[in-house]
C-alpha cells in the first residue's frame, strides 16, 4: 500500500519550484486544506474553485486588507449596486468600438516600437525586451500620459505586483508597496484634476467624464482604478505573452500551425491561460459556512483559490498536463467572457473587465513578433523557467531569429 503523501506547503521552496506536482497532490488528497501560515483554506479542484468565483457566498471583502492598502478602494472589492455601477462606468472602454477604434492603434504602435528595437539583433530576451514593457506602455498611452513616463510606471508596476504577491509578508516589499501608493497618488491626482478641465480623446478623459444615473467617479476612484489597471492589466498580459510564446516554442508543430494561421492566436492564448495562467491564486472570503468537495469552510474564512490547480483538473479537462491549442474542451468563443471554461480571469460578476484588452494586446503583440521573426526559436540549450507563486511566468525567454535585413538593433529606440 502506498504511503499517504504529506500536504504541500504553498510557501515552501519546493512548491515554488514545481507547483504543478503539488497541485496534483492537493486535488487528489487535500481538496480542502487549512494552511496555518497564511491563515487560509486552500481549494484546488475545478468544481470548487469555479463555485468560489460564481457563488455570492464567496465575497471579495478580503481585498479590504489585501489590496486596499496599496491601491485604495477599487472595483474588485465592491459588491451589489456599487460594484455594478462602477463596472458599468469603466467597462465600455475595454470592449467594442472604443477598444477597436481608439486603442487598437495605440496597441499596434507600441508593439511595433518595441519590436523595432530588437528585430535587427538576431537574438533577444522576449521577457526583458518585450513582454514586461508592452502592456505598461500601452496603458500609459491609452490614458494619454507622457510617453517619457514609461520607465516610472514600469517601476511602480513592478513594486505593486511584488506587494500583492507577498504571501510571506516581507516587510521591505510591504514598505515599497506603500511608498509606491503615495508616489502614484502624488503623480496622478493633479493629472486627473487637470484632465477634468481639458478632456481629450483618451482613457483618462473617458473615466473623468463617465456618469451613470448621476454617479461619476471621484478623483480617488479614478486613481485607484488606474493603480489596479497597471498591476492586473500589466501582470496578466506580460506573463501571458511570454508564456504563450514559450509554450509554442516547446511545441513546434503548434508553433508552425500558428505561423501558418494567425487566427489561431486566440486559441493559443486560451490554452496558455489554462495551462500556465499568469495568476495562480485568487483569494475570497466566505459569508457563511460553505460545504465543498473536501469538507466545510466556516463563515468568515479566507479561501485561497488555486487557479493553476483547477485549470489542470482531469475531472474537467482531458489530458490536462498537455499543452494543446486544438483541444475541444476549451472553446475559444467563450474563453474571453464570463462564461470562460478556464479560470484565469475568474468568473461571474468579478470576471476580469480587461479580458478583451488583454486578448487584443496578445493577438497584436504575438502576431507582430511572428511577422518580424518567422524563424523564431529558443536559444540553444535554453529551457525557460517559470517563477512565482501568487503570479507565475517565465523569468526570461532567450530566443534567436534571422535579423531583419537593413535593420540595426536599437534602430527603433
Amino acid at each position: 500500500m502506498s504511503k499517504h503523501p504529506l500536504a504541500p506547503d504553498i510557501l515552501s521552496p519546493q512548491f515554488a519550484a514545481d507547483p504543478y506536482s503539488a497541485y496534483r497532490v492537493l486535488r487528489e488528497h487535500f481538496p480542502l486544506l487549512w494552511h496555518e501560515a497564511t491563515g487560509s483554506y486552500v481549494i484546488s479542484r475545478y468544481a470548487d474553485v469555479e463555485r468560489a468565483f460564481r457563488d455570492e457566498v464567496f465575497t471579495t471583502r478580503n481585498y479590504d486588507w489585501q489590496l486596499e492598502p496599496v491601491h485604495g478602494r477599487t472595483l474588485v472589492q465592491m459588491s451589489g449596486r456599487e460594484h455594478a455601477v462602477r463596472r458599468a462606468l469603466v467597462a465600455p472602454a475595454f470592449r467594442g468600438r472604443m477598444l477597436e477604434e481608439k486603442f487598437l492603434p495605440v496597441i499596434t504602435e507600441n508593439a511595433r516600437e518595441l519590436i523595432d528595437r530588437i528585430r535587427g539583433a538576431g537574438s533577444a530576451d522576449l521577457v526583458d525586451d518585450f513582454a514586461t514593457h508592452f502592456p505598461i506602455n500601452v496603458i500609459v498611452d491609452m490614458l494619454g500620459l507622457d510617453k517619457a513616463e514609461h520607465p516610472r510606471f514600469h517601476a511602480w508596476y513592478t513594486s505593486i505586483v511584488a506587494y500583492f504577491s507577498n504571501l510571506s509578508q516581507d516587510p521591505e516589499i510591504t514598505e515599497a508597496g506603500h511608498r509606491t501608493r503615495d508616489e502614484l497618488a502624488a503623480y496622478m491626482i493633479p493629472v486627473i484634476r487637470e484632465r477634468r478641465k481639458n478632456l481629450g480623446d483618451d482613457l483618462l478623459s473617458t473615466l473623468c467624464a463617465a456618469e451613470i444615473d448621476g454617479t461619476a467617479m471621484s478623483d480617488e476612484d479614478i486613481k485607484a482604478f488606474i493603480s489596479i489597471l497597471f498591476a492586473a492589466g500589466g501582470e496578466t498580459t506580460d506573463k501571458a505573452i511570454s508564456s504563450l510564446v514559450g509554450n509554442l516554442l516547446r511545441n513546434p508543430a503548434q508553433l508552425a500551425a500558428v505561423q501558418e494561421d494567425r487566427g489561431l492566436i486566440p486559441q493559443a492564448l486560451a490554452e496558455t491561460l489554462r495551462f500556465t495562467p499568469p495568476v495562480h491564486m485568487i483569494i475570497r472570503e466566505t459569508d457563511e459556512d460553505v460545504e465543498l468537495s473536501g469538507g466545510v469552510i466556516p463563515a468568515g474564512s479566507t479561501v485561497n483559490c488555486l487557479i493553476g490547480a483547477a485549470n489542470r483538473d482531469g475531472e474537467r479537462f482531458a489530458h490536462p498536463e498537455t499543452f494543446d491549442i486544438f483541444r475541444t474542451d476549451l472553446p475559444t468563443r467563450s474563453a474571453f467572457s464570463a462564461a470562460a471554461d478556464h479560470l484565469a480571469f475568474a468568473l461571474g460578476r468579478h470576471f476580469c473587465v480587461g479580458a478583451l484588452l488583454a486578448k487584443t494586446e496578445v493577438e497584436v503583440g504575438v502576431g507582430q513578433l511572428l511577422d518580424a521573426m518567422p524563424d523564431l526559436r529558443l536559444e540553444e540549450g535554453c529551457e525557460p523557467v517559470e517563477q512565482g507563486v501568487f503570479t507565475r511566468g517565465l523569468q526570461s525567454l532567450p530566443v534567436r531569429f534571422t535579423p531583419a535585413a537593413g535593420v540595426r538593433a536599437g534602430a527603433g529606440a
